[in-house]
Order: structure tokens, then sequence, then C-alpha cells
């Protein structure tokens, strides 16, 4: 992120890394792998979000948050989290629908920029999916992506069958609607280097931009927004939720 930038009022406990997730099955890899940390409680959160403070190794603490679906959902626990807790980074992990024509289901996807896929002001002259006000696209923290791309070991260790899955860096896209088979042509003219589109990312990046926090998005694709011939449609949350998970904390090391 911008180094000049003032970070927001934030809260006096550090911890190494905020990990936002949307649902239960994107949660389940980081719990599995790590432990809780004995007497560290997690924030409290509105609505029906959740959040655990987990041993990252060598003293340091992850904090991991189930937000719940959506744009909205994703900022407000994200926005909470942070008047009680400083991270040194935050990471949007789960899972994310296939854009690019060379992502396969099980491959995962790590952020350069972000942009939102349905925010159109460009008639005032702004780029697609930029909001007034707010950059072209918001851009993730150039170390966490390199070290999320080089994460291929962990990737194929993460499930049995992942093997063969790879790691595409590029453009991630969030939004308040799905993208499908119907209106993907015009989403992929529109951001021809997205290589994903999910309902949270861009959100959690626009918070950490306003906070002045690294950030990226590290996800594993579950569905393809539109597949093409010969092409496997959809795989498992839960198996998506493991190869982002992989390749997540091989990051944050």
């Amino acid at each position: 992120m911008s180094a000049h930038r003032t970070p927001v009022a934030a809260g006096s406990r550090r911890v190494a890394a905020v990990v936002v997730v949307a649902m239960p099955e994107e949660a389940r890899p980081f719990l599995h792998h790590l432990p809780l940390r004995e007497g560290a409680a997690g924030p409290e959160l509105p609505g029906g979000a959740e959040a655990w403070s987990l041993d990252l190794g060598g003293g340091r603490e992850l904090l991991l948050v189930r937000s719940g679906i959506g744009l909205v959902a994703s900022t407000s626990a994200l926005a909470t989290v942070l008047t009680q807790v400083t991270p040194e980074v935050i990471v949007s992990a789960g899972t994310t629908g296939g854009l690019g024509r060379d992502v396969e289901v099980g491959d995962v996807c790590v952020s350069t920029d972000l942009a939102y896929t349905d925010v159109d002001a460009t008639a005032f002259g702004y780029a697609p999916g930029q909001t007034p006000g707010q950059p072209a696209t918001f851009t993730a923290d150039p170390d966490l992506v390199a070290r999320a791309s080089a994460a291929r070991d962990a990737l194929h260790a993460a499930t049995p069958a992942a093997g063969a899955a790879r790691i595409h860096v590029g453009q991630m896209l969030a939004g308040g609607s799905f993208v499908t088979a119907a209106n993907v042509k015009d989403t992929r003219e529109r951001f021809p280097q997205a290589v994903s589109t999910d309902m949270e990312s861009t959100a959690l990046a626009q918070v950490a931009h306003a906070a002045a926090i690294p950030f990226a998005s590290i996800r594993g694709v579950s569905d393809l927004c539109g597949p093409q011939a010969g092409q496997d449609f959809h795989i498992g949350a839960d198996e998506a939720a493991a190869r982002s998970a992989a390749v997540a904390l091989a990051a944050l090391g």
C-alpha cells in the first residue's frame, strides 16, 4: 500500500495477520492447521460474524474472521476488527469464481490489484470498476503477492487432488452480483486482465487501503464464470478453500 498514507485509528492489540473468509467451509482449513491461542479471545463482531485467535508460530498471532457473504458483511466485520487490533497484513481467503480463460477449477488466484465488477461511473470519466473518490484499482502488497505466487509446493500438498493446480497472479474482482455464463462476456470485455471474481475481496482491499495496511487476496477457484468446452465447472468449496488456505499460510510463513 502507499507508504505516505496516514492510517485510520486502530486498536492497540498487535497481530501478525488478519485473515477474512466469508463462509464456515473457508474457515475450517485455518482452524485445522493452526492451534487456538490460549487466553486470547477474538474481537466482538456484528451480526453472526465470528473470530478466532490462532497461533501462527514464533509467538505470532493470526486473527481469523468469518464475516459472512457479501461486500457489506465483509467490510463491516473487518472495520470492526480494526477498531480492536492492528495487523501487519490483511488477507482475503476462501473461494472464488474463475474468470480468466486459462483459469481452471482448483487453481489459486492471487491479486495484483482489485476492482469492483458492478461499479460503473465511466460516464463521468472514471475507470471501469472505480468508485468516485477512490483509486482506479486497489493495489495488493507486492511482498505478500510474491510469497503467495511462490507457494506452489504448499498448493500441491494441500489436498490429495491438488497436484496439478496452478497459481494465477493478476487482477481480481468483487461485486454484489454473480458473474455467470449470461454476463461473463461483458465482464471479460470490461476487465480483460482479470483472473477471478468473488463477493468480498475488493471491499476488503478498500478497507485495508483506508487503514494503510498491506493487503492481498488469495483464493481457490471453486467454479468457473464461463467454462470452455472440456473444462470442469466446479469443485467443492471445502477443496478450493483448503488450497487457498495452504497458499495463504505459506505466504504468511
